[in-house]
């Protein structure tokens, strides 16, 4: 199963929170060969509406476009960078990595993350887990002054690895947090798109921020109004050795999408979920949160006065790593799924509770 090739440049564009403007054009760009408006806003976040029949209701599918990524705090005398994660980061998937910052006028800047060598640390170091502080980024500079010629404190970079397909269908990446996301809503409204329209209006969303702040989920939310929103995110994939069920329910790849059932998301927009894979014999699995999600739902469920929202997640392994991974056909479920959805919702639905 081959790879979109809007999803191979939505991974391959850096975007880490606050600075996605690359991934963003990605985005919009390939929003406009079929979407009726496409628009950015100065959170940083993009919106591409499929109109309705009659088209004065709105259903948003909402995937957030930012990833995790590193910013530089400190520029020490000798030419290393210090850093600070952007969003969460395990520090021992960091350790000999290799980065792109964007630097001076935009340009992009390698570098390498690095730690003293273990024949030079304490005996009692060597058993500690990595943090931060420990770590620095090796961008080749004499010193100080020569650094500063190309990176400023404050300028953020995300790690530096090329997409990789692997068998069955399978691709790892960094980023698949969530530029997976943003492509299910993507083409969800582009299914949308090229059955006609539903009767209510559809906006796809590639949100900004969530990884430190869902400030795009709640200023997008906020301005488009939705009548309904569904969330798109990843989901922890239970197959990989040391992951068990319980608290999580089994979704392993290959699973199709994941709907949740939870406390914060509305009954009737879950249940319809629920229903309209079952009616189209979409593979789907289903998870359940008692308490918030984690995810932009939870600031799209506040929203004004409050928006009927679901969410639906994709399987993925490794979650916060340069190496995530995903099974095409479960992405492609997802879009279908929620493409389905919307064209079954009923002009006069009737979310109150």
């Amino acid at each position: 199963m081959s790879t979109p090739e809007t999803f191979l440049r939505l991974l391959q564009a850096p975007g880490p929170s606050g600075r996605e403007a690359a991934a963003s054009a990605v985005f919009r760009e390939a929003a406009s060969s079929f979407a009726d408006e496409v628009e950015g806003d100065l959170v940083g976040s993009s919106t591409a509406r499929v109109k309705g029949k009659p088209g004065d209701r709105t259903l948003a599918i909402v995937g957030h476009i930012d990833e995790i990524g590193l910013i530089v705090s400190h520029i020490e005398e000798k030419g290393f960078l210090r850093f600070q994660q952007v969003g969460g980061w395990d520090p021992v998937v960091l350790i000999g990595q290799r980065v792109a910052i964007t630097g001076r006028d935009g340009k992009t800047v390698p570098g390498v993350i690095a730690r003293k060598p273990i024949h030079l640390m304490e005996t009692d170091e060597r058993g500690k887990s990595a943090k931060i502080k420990d770590l620095h980024i090796d961008i080749g500079a004499n010193d100080a002054d020569d650094a500063k010629t190309l990176i400023r404190v404050g300028d953020v970079g995300v790690i530096a690895v090329d997409p990789l397909d692997l068998p069955n269908g399978r691709l790892a990446s960094r980023a698949m947090d969530n530029r997976v996301g943003c492509f299910v809503a993507l083409e969800a409204a582009r299914l949308v798109s090229e059955a006609g329209g539903a009767a209510f209006d559809v906006v796809a969303v590639a949100a900004s921020q969530e990884e430190t702040s869902l400030g795009g989920a709640k200023t997008v939310t906020h301005r488009l109004r939705p009548d309904v929103a569904i969330a798109v995110d990843v989901t922890f994939a239970t197959d990989q050795p040391g992951v068990t069920t319980g608290e999580l329910t089994d979704s392993p790849l290959g699973s199709g999408p994941s709907i949740t059932r939870g406390t914060n998301l509305h009954p009737v927009v879950s249940d319809g979920l629920v229903e309209t894979a079952e009616a189209n014999k979409i593979e789907h699995t289903l998870a359940a949160e008692g308490r918030g999600t984690s995810t932009d739902a939870d600031a799209i469920n506040i929203s004004r006065d409050g928006v009927p929202t679901g969410l639906v997640s994709v399987p993925l392994r490794y979650m916060h790593s340069p190496v995530e991974v995903v099974q095409i056909s479960d992405i492609e479920a997802a879009a279908r799924l929620i493409a389905d959805y919307a064209l079954s919702l009923p002009a006069d639905i009737d979310f109150n509770r």
